[in-house]
Formats: structure tokens, C-alpha cells, sequence
């Protein structure tokens, strides 16, 4: 038997706002596919798994909670000339809310969806600057299924 070492490409941070004023704080790991497809001059495309823990704040403190996801994540990374390196990301996955209320919203069960998209620089160094929009909802699985967004500005470091 071969035994397979799993080991984190980077770490990364966001912070953010939901679209009801709450502030979001976010950690996570990343694992690179190491897989490209659709090689052209303008681009590729490629992904990785992005493992996170964010937590919600609300002025209330029993509508603050904690939330685990896990997603797999499609970038298309466009080529440039200079060591800057724009890209695009979107996916689709799933997380655990501590809790069912998250501020104003009532999420109606603590498993949820979460649907990404962003845009961002890639650095020299392979760090990564850029935006995310992350919408969280249980697709109609139980009511109340309001859902809620997270608008974040992230910084993902290379290992």
C-alpha cells in the first residue's frame, strides 16, 4: 500500500461584510488539483479544494455564529506579460453552520450550500490578492431557507 501525503498549497484570510451589515472573518487551507485544462495563449484553467472556518458577527450576540465549508473551486487564470496574473473562480459546495439564525436571517437548518464567485491577482510570489462572493442557503431543504451572502476581500499565501 502506498500512502499519499495531503498537505495544504496555501493559507488564507478574508474579511467581509454580509449584505445586512454583519461582519464576516474567515481562515482556510487550500489543496492545489495540480491539473490544468484548456491551455490557450489568453489562459488556463485549473482548481483547487478550499477547506474554511468563518465566523458570522451580529450585534446580537445569539444571531453570531461559526460555519465550516468545503468546496471545490474552478479558476481560469488569464497569462499576461508582466508577473501579475489576473484570474477568475467559482464553485460550489458545502457547509455546517453552528447555528440555524445567522443576524436577521433564518437559514431554517445548519447545513447549507455555498456557492462562490471572485476575481483577483495572482503576485509574483504566487500569493493571491482579490474579492469573493460567497452565498450560503440549503436549496430548499427546510424552511425558512433565507440564506445569506458574504462580500470579502481575501489574501491567500503561497506554502
Amino acid at each position: 500500500m502506498a500512502a499519499t501525503n495531503v498537505s495544504a498549497q496555501n493559507i488564507s484570510g478574508a474579511l467581509g461584510s454580509t449584505v445586512q451589515g454583519g461582519l464576516t472573518a474567515r481562515v482556510g487551507m487550500g489543496f492545489d488539483w495540480d491539473k490544468r485544462w484548456m491551455e490557450s495563449e489568453s489562459g488556463h484553467l485549473t482548481g483547487y479544494w478550499d477547506a474554511g472556518v468563518t465566523h458570522w458577527a451580529s450585534g446580537d450576540k445569539a444571531a453570531s455564529q461559526t460555519s465550516l465549508s468545503f468546496a471545490p473551486v474552478f479558476v481560469y487564470e488569464f497569462n499576461t506579460a508582466s508577473s501579475f496574473k489576473p484570474f477568475i473562480e467559482a464553485g460550489i459546495g458545502v457547509s455546517l453552520f453552528s447555528g440555524t439564525r445567522v443576524g436577521d436571517k433564518k437559514l431554517g437548518s445548519s447545513f447549507n450550500f455555498e456557492d462562490r464567485i471572485g476575481f483577483g491577482i495572482k503576485l509574483a510570489n504566487q500569493d493571491k490578492l482579490g474579492a469573493r462572493f460567497i452565498h450560503y442557503s440549503n436549496a430548499g431543504i427546510k424552511e425558512p431557507n433565507q440564506g445569506i451572502e458574504s462580500i470579502a476581500l481575501f489574501y491567500s499565501h503561497e506554502l
